[in-house]
């Protein structure tokens, strides 16, 4: 019988990580990360929430407020410690569908993540017997866990979290770093680790054509 994912309380903090929590998720060299937002549509669906988790286990939720987006800021000031986190060459971000965080995060606090490695774009590269590409999916098959999805869709930007939206969000990330374990050992396996890491590459590219509104510049 598949397992839920394990109940972590995480540090919650708005506006920006404190200099206690960039230092202990800088010591890690990789770093879960994911996004809630008010919807798909990145020009018009602000960012609310990055979550965060470490290989030692710890966990951080971020709220991006309203005030945190004040349009008089630059966007590379508003989250300072997260910008200097998520643009540190020696921490891989581990993100699911990285395409949309990434651009997210571009777009809202000015931030550039990489390096990256995107578990959807492996799952996609090594389980080519599905077309069940979705984290829910993945979760099930290679860690026996089953996510929980009711809390998705609700109002991410309330300054209070319930219990619920909390425990959604944190879940996403705290089994990243397992999840891309088992996808890398399948990536090896099938000899496509290079052709992945190429894909992992072109990312940010694809993240600000999206910004810019160019979703299928390469379909002819």
């Amino acid at each position: 019988m598949p397992q839920r994912p394990p109940n972590v309380q995480p540090e919650i903090v708005q506006g920006d990580l404190t200099e206690a929590q960039l230092e202990a998720h800088l010591a890690s060299p990789d770093l879960a990360v994911d996004t809630e937002t008010m919807g798909l549509i990145t020009l018009r669906d602000r960012l609310c929430v990055v979550q965060l988790c470490d290989r030692a286990g710890r966990s951080t939720l971020v709220q991006i407020t309203k005030d945190t987006l004040d349009p008089r800021t630059p966007p590379a000031e508003r989250a300072p410690r997260l910008k200097k986190l998520l643009e540190a060459k020696h921490v891989l971000k581990v993100l699911h569908f990285a395409r949309f965080d990434v651009a997210a995060v571009s777009h809202y606090l000015g931030i550039r993540m990489a390096p990256i490695y995107c578990t959807r774009t492996a799952s996609k590269l090594v389980r080519t017997y599905t077309d069940r590409h979705g984290l829910k999916d993945n979760l099930l098959e290679l860690l026996d866990v089953e996510m929980d999805k009711a809390a998705r869709h609700t109002d991410w930007s309330s300054t209070r979290l319930s219990p619920e939206q909390v425990y959604y969000a944190i879940s996403d990330v705290t089994l990243l770093l397992p999840l891309k374990d088992k996808l890398a050992g399948m990536l090896e396996r099938a000899g496509r680790v290079e052709l992945a890491e190429r894909c992992f590459g072109v990312i940010p590219v694809l993240a600000d054509l999206d910004v810019l509104g160019y979703p299928d510049i390469f379909v002819h």
